[in-house]
């Protein structure tokens, strides 16, 4: 077999832990039997491991031992699919709580997407809501909607319905979306809604949903625990995948 030893022994155990002999939360073999069971010295199955460590494959647990990572959620971002859908999909429970829906001024940097006055006086549908993945508070959003969208939405049931399932209904069609993301620190306002202190670690996902005809459709803010979700690149000769997951734990 090719390559360095410890990697082929990682090779071999990522194939396993795939293909279900090792399923999420069950514990691999001990370092000493790992060096027995493939004829290597202890270091040599040490690296191994950490290999798979550094793919996420595996957690080691202080004073327990090493265990296969649980399933990762992931949100796709090289798709127009939510949250929600995404997340769904992969088995998970998300429910969403809704903490307000009115009509409000939109902030400077939300009015200027659409070109309206900055000057605090214009004003879009305001959607707050609360994301808990598996019962446990994970993405704050806010998402913006202006009119003629913002009045044929607003009686909408959101712990229900997905608001682009409710736009759908409405008449819009969506035609692109762009994504930036940053890291940030939590902050007082979203502290007591994430269940986290101030300064905890997040991630910032601002999305601009356009429609067919160019137009600014939403504007999407969403404020990601930092300790319950990470970005993975997936790459391949001809494209590349971009996908929020859970960190291994």
């Amino acid at each position: 077999m090719a390559g360095p030893r410890y990697r082929v022994i990682a090779a071999d155990l990522a194939e396993r832990i795939r293909a279900g002999e090792y399923p999420p939360g069950t514990a691999l073999p001990a370092q000493r039997e790992l060096s027995a069971r493939y004829d290597v010295a202890l270091a040599t199955a040490r690296q191994a491991l950490q290999a798979l460590i550094d793919d996420g494959l595996i957690v080691v647990e202080a004073g327990r031992g090493t265990f296969v990572a649980p399933a990762r959620p992931a949100y796709r971002l090289d798709t127009l699919r939510s949250f929600v859908d995404d997340l769904r999909d992969q088995g998970h429970q998300v429910t969403t709580e809704v903490v307000s829906c009115s009509q409000r001024a939109m902030p400077a940097w939300v009015a200027q997407l659409w070109g309206e006055r900055t000057d605090g006086t214009a004003k879009a549908l305001r959607l707050e809501r609360l994301r808990l993945l598996d019962g446990v508070p994970a993405i704050h959003q806010v998402s913006w909607v202006d009119q003629p969208y913002a009045q044929l939405v607003r009686g909408v049931d959101f712990t229900a319905t997905a608001l682009y399932a409710a736009l759908a209904d409405a008449g819009m069609e969506i035609a692109s979306a762009s994504e930036r993301i940053a890291a940030a620190t939590l902050g007082e306002a979203g502290a007591a809604l994430l269940h986290q202190s101030a300064d905890s670690p997040v991630l910032v996902s601002d999305r601009v949903t356009r429609t067919r005809d160019g137009a600014v459709g939403v504007v999407d803010r969403a404020v990601l625990a930092g300790g319950l979700m990470q970005v993975r690149a997936e790459r391949t000769v001809h494209q590349v995948s971009v996908q929020w997951g859970a960190p291994p734990r």
